[in-house]
C-alpha cells in the first residue's frame, strides 16, 4: 500500500510502523459516503481499516502483515530499459504472459499486499478519505487534483509493474499502455474486452466496446457526431491540455499541496481534462455509485485502469522530453515521501525526486506517434482588429445572453455569462513571458458527486455553441466521486491557461472577456465563488 508524507515546516508525518491498510471488496459505497459510525482512522501499530456496513452486516477485519522495518528506495541497476508497448500491438504471447501475471497477483492470499485486492485498495486508502494529515486532524490527506498526482501514479505503477514481473520470474516485464491520445488507440484495446479474460471488467459501459471510439472530452453521453470528427475533437483536446494549456509545472501538474493545506488544492491539465474524461467514459452507468472506472473506491479493481494511468505517465515524459517543459524544482515538493509494499513485500519508502525520470527507473514508452501536436483548435469568429475594448460593447454584440457581473458567488444550475475584467492588455512580448490565467476560485461540491462543466470565452454563438475542438474553449472542470473522512464540502481552485487562446481570438488588447460556464453533468451541484485572472511565471 502506499501512504504519501508532505515535508514542509509543518510536515504530514505517518508513524514510521507496521502499517496494513486493509480494506473489503464488495463493501456498500453508501457506507463510504455517509457518516460512518467506524470511521477511517490511523492507531499506532494496528491496522488502519474501514468497517463499513455491507447490507446490515458487519465485516471482519482480515488479518495483518505486520512489517517494522522500512528500506529507503533506491534506484534500480538493469542492463537494458523496459519498454511499455501500446495495448493495442501487444501479441498473443505478451497477452498470455500479463494474464499470467494478473492470475499470480489475484491468487495471492488476501493479507499479502502484493495482492491484486491489496494494490487496488491503494486508490481506496488514498483517494476516498482513509487518512487524515497527522498534524492536522481536521484535513484529509488525498494525492489527487494536486501536483502530487502524476508522482504518486509513476512510482504507483513502478511497483505494481515490479510485482507483476516477480511473480512470473520475468524482471524485464513492462506493463502495456492504453494509447487513447493518437487515434489507432482511441478505442479500448482489445485485450481488455474478452468476457472469459482475467484482464476483463463487467463493471463498464457496455455501449462502449471496440470500435466505438473515446471521447475525451466526454459529459455523460454520446455525442453524434462521426468517428473523423471525433477523432479531430481528441486531437484537439490532447493539444490544448498538452501545449497550450500546460506552460507551466503549476498549470501541467496541477496546484502544490503542502502539509496543512486543505486537499485538492487544484488539478493541472490532465487530471482535470482528458484523464477524468476516460474515465467517465468507461464507467458502467448501470451501477450505482458508477464502478469501477467512475468512483475511486473501486477504480483499481479494472486491469484497464493500470493502462490508462500508464498513459497519463507517459504524457509527463513527453510533456517533459519532447516539449520541453520543466517540472517543480522547490524541495517541498520534491521531498514528499510515499510509502509502497515492493515486489519482495518490503515496506519502501520513496520521494517524489526519485521519479522524476522515468527512464532512471529502467522502463521508457515505446515511440508512437502523437498528431495532436499539430492539431490546434481553431476559432469560429476572429475578433476586431486593433484591439478594441469590448467592455460592454462586447455584451451587446453576444446574442441572446444575459451577462453577470460582479455576482459571486454563481450556482451552475444554468449556462451562465460572466464578464471579468483583464489587469493587462495588449501586453508586450516580454510581458507575455508570463502567462495569462483564468482561475476560477472556491469551487464548491459534494464530494461524491459526478460533476462536469466547460469554460468558453467570448463564445458569441448561441445558436450553435462552441465544441472542444473550437479556440474558444478553454477547458473543463471535473469531478469523480470519491468519500472524505471529514463532514465537508469539496472546495477547490481551477486555473486555465488563456495566452493563447486570446491570441487566436484576435481579443488581447480588450479591456474584458466573457466567460461562459456550461454544466454537462451534475447541474445545480456546483457553487462557484469567484473568477480573475492571473498572470504567473515559473
Amino acid at each position: 500500500m502506499a501512504f504519501p508524507v508532505l515535508l514542509s515546516s509543518n510536515p504530514i508525518i505517518v508513524p514510521s510502523l507496521s502499517i496494513q491498510t486493509s480494506f473489503f471488496p464488495k463493501t456498500s459505497q453508501l457506507s463510504l459516503n455517509e457518516k460512518i459510525k467506524k470511521p477511517h482512522y490511523s492507531v499506532p501499530n494496528k491496522v488502519v481499516s474501514c468497517k463499513a456496513a455491507n447490507n446490515g452486516n458487519q465485516n471482519p477485519t482480515p488479518s495483518s502483515r505486520k512489517t517494522t522495518k522500512i528500506i529507503d528506495f533506491k534506484l534500480p541497476s538493469f542492463s537494458k530499459l523496459r519498454y511499455r508497448r501500446p495495448a493495442h500491438l501487444v501479441d498473443a504471447d505478451y497477452v498470455a504472459e500479463f494474464t499470467k501475471a494478473v492470475n499470480l497477483m489475484k491468487d495471492l492470499p488476501p493479507d499479502d499486499p502484493r495482492s491484486f485486492m491489496q494494490q487496488a485498495n491503494v486508490y481506496r486508502a488514498y483517494c476516498n478519505g482513509a487518512y487524515d494529515q497527522v498534524g492536522f486532524p481536521d484535513q484529509d490527506l488525498q494525492i489527487h487534483f494536486s501536483s502530487l498526482f502524476f508522482p504518486f501514479h509513476r512510482l504507483y505503477l513502478y511497483f505494481y509493474e515490479r510485482i507483476l514481473g516477480k511473480l512470473i520470474g520475468d524482471p524485464d516485464f513492462a506493463m502495456p499502455f492504453w494509447n487513447w491520445d493518437a487515434p489507432a488507440g482511441m478505442s479500448i484495446p482489445a485485450i481488455y474486452v474478452n468476457p472469459q479474460s482475467l484482464l476483463y471488467d463487467d463493471k463498464r459501459n457496455v455501449s462502449h466496446q471496440p470500435p466505438k471510439l473515446v471521447d475525451l472530452d466526454y459529459n455523460g453521453t454520446d455525442k453524434e457526431i462521426t468517428d473523423k470528427e471525433l477523432v479531430l475533437s481528441n486531437l484537439k483536446v490532447m493539444y490544448r491540455q498538452m501545449v497550450s494549456g500546460a506552460k507551466t509545472a503549476s498549470l501541467f501538474h496541477g496546484k502544490v499541496y503542502r502539509a496543512g493545506d486543505k486537499p485538492i488544492p487544484g488539478a493541472g491539465s490532465i487530471e482535470a481534462g482528458c484523464y477524468t474524461a476516460i474515465r467517465m467514459w468507461v464507467e458502467d452507468q448501470k451501477q450505482e455509485y458508477e464502478e469501477d472506472m467512475g468512483n475511486f473506491y473501486s477504480s483499481g479493481r479494472d486491469v484497464m485502469f493500470y493502462g490508462l494511468h500508464a498513459n497519463v505517465d507517459r504524457m509527463w515524459s513527453v510533456w517533459e522530453k519532447t516539449l520541453g517543459q520543466n517540472n517543480f524544482n522547490d524541495a517541498e515538493r520534491l521531498n514528499a515521501t510515499f510509502y509502497f509494499y515492493d515486489e519482495n513485500a518490503n515496506l519502501v519508502r520513496a520521494k517524489v525526486r526519485d521519479c522524476l525520470d522515468n527512464k532512471t527507473l529502467g522502463y521508457d514508452y515505446e515511440p508512437v506517434e502523437m498528431p495532436w501536436r499539430l492539431t490546434k483548435p481553431v476559432t469560429r469568429k476572429l475578433g476586431k482588429k486593433g484591439g478594441r475594448g469590448h467592455g460592454h460593447a462586447m455584451a451587446a454584440e453576444i446574442k441572446n445572453k444575459n451577462i453577470i457581473r460582479n455576482a459571486f458567488p454563481i450556482v451552475l444550475d444554468k449556462t451562465l455569462s460572466i464578464e471579468i475584467p483583464r489587469p493587462r492588455k495588449s501586453r508586450s512580448k516580454r510581458e507575455k513571458e508570463e502567462e495569462e490565467v483564468l482561475v476560477l476560485e472556491s469551487i464548491q461540491l459534494e464530494r461524491d458527486a459526478s460533476v462536469k462543466f466547460d469554460v468558453y470565452i467570448n463564445d458569441e454563438d448561441d445558436e450553435a455553441p462552441s465544441g472542444p475542438e473550437d479556440a474558444e474553449f478553454a477547458g473543463s472542470f471535473t469531478n469523480i466521486p470519491h468519500n472524505h473522512k471529514h463532514a465537508k464540502k469539496l472546495e477547490t481552485s481551477f486555473s486555465l491557461a488563456i495566452s493563447d487562446l486570446l491570441e487566436d481570438l484576435d481579443v488581447e488588447g480588450d479591456d474584458n472577456i466573457v466567460v461562459t460556464l456550461v454544466p454537462r453533468r451534475g447541474k445545480g451541484l456546483v457553487t462557484v465563488g469567484n473568477i480573475k485572472i492571473n498572470y504567473i511565471r515559473e
